[in-house]
């Protein structure tokens, strides 16, 4: 393999927002053997800086695909317009009524959050507060509260072409430019690495994970996965609180790699 592949959130990290010693000890062992480390997070850019100064990725996929980046140069970025965003929030409120919003933006995690949103966690990272009530940037990512699924279809159908996904467990939803997501990045990647996908090992737990999988040379599902998600993989290993990332690249990557030399 020449490039690991992590989703952060229940997968890279643990329930905590850890990231163990063990699992950064044996990802600086791959690096060490050539292998390039990567992000692919539905996160901002913004909201990954705590990992990133940890990991030194060597490419980062970010806002579920609409932005790629390799060491700090971009590769792609896919926003809404202003006028799009604009739209999209009107119809937010006339078919979803008040809902709590998120929207990534190139140097900013936007948040209607109604209390300080640095007390989620100190390593979410930085969000800025607005009510979108006259919001006027381009947007990488959209991130919606809704209540009812038909809702969900319901905004869809009256803004138009979107690629919209649900967070497991939960009723938020993501809405990237239609066809972003982490296997677009992906391509995108690829491109400018001049690698192929199936020289790359990608983990994940969650729905945007499983075109990343099944696109991958190696799928690695967490045991935490939804079952959706396992069954689009190559493999499931234990869940993201133990050390069975470390464990499994140690077993497979790096044993592989040693009897290669």
């Amino acid at each position: 393999m020449k490039l690991l592949l992590f989703d952060l959130d229940d997968t890279l990290l643990r329930s905590d927002k850890t990231i163990s010693s063990h699992t950064l000890s044996v990802l600086k062992q791959c690096r060490e053997k050539g292998i390039l480390i990567g992000i692919s997070t539905s996160r901002s850019f913004q909201n990954a800086q705590t990992f990133v100064g940890m990991l030194s990725p060597d490419v980062i996929i970010s806002s579920g695909g609409a932005l790629v980046q390799d060491q700090n140069q971009m590769i792609l970025c896919s926003e809404f317009s202003v006028c799009e965003v604009r739209r999209f929030l009107r119809l937010v409120g006339e078919i979803c009524g008040e809902c709590e919003i998120t929207i990534d933006t190139l140097g900013v995690h936007y948040w209607n959050k109604r209390f300080d949103p640095a007390f989620v966690g100190a390593n979410w990272g930085e969000s800025v507060y607005s009510d979108f009530s006259d919001f006027s940037e381009p947007a990488l990512k959209i991130c919606v509260e809704i209540p009812e699924e038909a809702m969900k279809d319901r905004l869809v159908s009256r803004f138009g072409a979107c690629d919209a996904v649900r967070f497991a467990g939960t009723d938020w939803y993501k809405f990237t430019q239609p066809s972003i997501t982490k296997e677009t990045a992906i391509t995108a990647l690829c491109n400018v690495l001049g690698i192929s996908p199936t020289e790359i090992a990608a983990f994940g737990d969650d729905l945007p994970d499983i075109g990343m999988l099944r696109m991958c040379g190696l799928g690695v599902a967490m045991g935490n996965a939804l079952e959706e998600v396992k069954a689009a993989a190559d493999v499931v290993i234990g869940s993201n609180n133990t050390e069975a990332i470390a464990e499994y690249l140690e077993n497979t990557v790096l044993w592989h790699h040693n009897q290669e030399v």
